[in-house]
């Protein structure tokens, strides 16, 4: 189903009510009811919660809110995320064959992971085997777990600008330890470009959690083919 602009903007305004005022069942009945009527659990993350923590992201980088906001709104968007978002991805299905093992976290100097978590999920449905880390991850925390899950895929987040000088950091220790074929790296977020993640030298970057599935999925084909 498209969601109209007006739709969209009606959707955004009531969430950032919903979180203006700590309303977490309200935030919940708002994804109920947009699902009820027809708008994808993928569209109402990217085209509604996406935008919506963007302008609270930037908020907190301008200082115009502060940490307990920003908290506050990553607690509504994750109930809407857990009690309705995620159950209704799962009940439409998985893939059962093991596609690849990813290490996924959000990027040291960062603590949102509603974007991060979505891509987590779907990867899972689509076959591959997620290690999560969480929020404000090192790059020795990603490079560790990578070793010992024997990952074929890092997978890094940031929202905030902040964080990307962790990111880079992460390929310098690669190079440096002359590991870097070993592991396929991409990142994603409101903090990157297309651009910016070319000259950075990472494998891959995506907007959003379908995008980036495809990208694993593709740089799994490489890699087995490479292999084969």
């Amino acid at each position: 189903m498209t969601v109209s602009g007006e739709a969209v903007h009606r959707l955004q305004q009531e969430l950032t009510a919903a979180i203006d005022e700590a309303d977490i069942q309200r935030g919940v009945a708002l994804a109920r009811d947009a699902l009820s009527q027809g708008i994808s659990p993928l569209d109402l993350i990217q085209d509604v919660i996406r935008p919506v923590m963007k302008d609270f992201g930037e908020a907190f980088a301008r200082l115009d809110i502060f940490l307990p906001e920003l908290m506050g709104a990553s607690v509504v968007v994750k109930a809407m995320q857990s009690q309705v978002l995620e159950p209704a991805i799962r009940q439409s299905g998985g893939n059962s064959v093991n596609q690849g093992t990813v290490v996924i976290g959000t990027c040291q100097g960062d603590i949102h992971d509603i974007g991060k978590n979505m891509v987590s999920l779907m990867l899972q449905v689509n076959g591959f085997k997620v290690i999560d880390l969480g929020t404000n991850v090192s790059p020795q925390t990603f490079l560790d777990t990578a070793r010992r899950e024997e990952a074929d895929i890092i997978a890094l987040s940031s929202l905030l600008t902040p964080s990307l000088p962790y990111m880079k950091d992460l390929l310098k220790r690669l190079e440096g330890l002359g590991e870097r074929d070993r592991y396929m790296v991409i990142a994603g977020g409101a903090a990157l470009s297309e651009e910016y993640s070319k000259r950075a030298g990472f494998d891959g970057y995506s907007e959003d959690a379908i995008t980036a599935v495809e990208i694993c999925k593709n740089l799994m084909k490489q890699r087995k083919g490479a292999q084969a």
